[in-house]
């Protein structure tokens, strides 16, 4: 499976995590995979950054604000605004696969149960995925409707999450899939994994850099940029 990452977009006059960028990967039948995130005042948002200052120029974290002032903001220099995911589902409905990654916060088990109530009218094919370990467990323990994901790589600015991989500790999280870096593969670690679960690997540039992968390990859902 190719899943277009934060939709297909290119930053310029389709932003990444946006409306358009998800329209576009709508119309060319790709899965999509987008992040959210949680605002000051429990709203679910679609937004890769913990700040919003790459994207909006505005030097906020998202959990300060409340989705009413997020809303006032464009993507980029363009007139897309952030969408929530409630807006997000409603365009999808289940036309393609969504891949959705839940960013890290402390308020797990908020976003978790806001997030679920939202999938419960929702019938399309999904899967939800975090790198924080904690997040991946709750989900396990709050349902069994949907394929949970740990995401992995090394090398990450999180000094406790690179511990646990380094000591493969990470390895006794609950899930169903792995969502691995691409630098993280190799023939070793490839034969091992995919005996135990899904794989899924990120982020190829373009069509032909998957495709090699693919050839090269059999059965991984290649997420990647560069698919216009």
């Amino acid at each position: 499976m190719i899943i277009a990452h934060r939709g297909i977009h290119n930053n310029r006059d389709i932003p990444e995590n946006s409306m358009l960028a998800f329209e576009k990967a709508i119309s060319r039948n790709y899965a999509i995979e987008f992040d959210i995130e949680i605002t000051r005042d429990d709203r679910l948002i679609i937004h890769h950054d913990d700040n919003l200052l790459r994207m909006t120029g505005v030097n906020k974290n998202v959990e300060d604000m409340v989705l009413g002032e997020i809303k006032e903001l464009n993507l980029l220099n363009t007139n897309e605004k952030i969408p929530t995911f409630r807006e997000v589902l409603e365009l999808v409905n289940g036309k393609v696969f969504l891949d959705i990654e839940i960013k890290s916060t402390k308020k797990r088990d908020k976003i978790i149960d806001l997030i679920l109530k939202e999938l419960n009218n929702y019938h399309g094919q999904l899967s939800l995925k975090s790198f924080d370990p904690f997040i991946v467990n709750k989900l396990k323990r709050k349902t069994n409707k949907y394929k949970i994901g740990l995401l992995l790589m090394k090398d990450s600015s999180n000094k406790g999450l690179n511990f646990l991989v380094n000591t493969k500790l990470i390895y006794f999280t609950n899930y169903d899939f792995l969502a691995v870096s691409k630098k993280m593969l190799n023939d070793r670690y490839y034969k091992k994994r995919i005996k135990e679960c899904s794989l899924y690997a990120w982020t190829f540039n373009g069509i032909s850099e998957a495709e090699d992968f693919v050839k090269k390990y059999p059965g991984i859902n290649c997420i990647c940029n560069d698919l216009d």
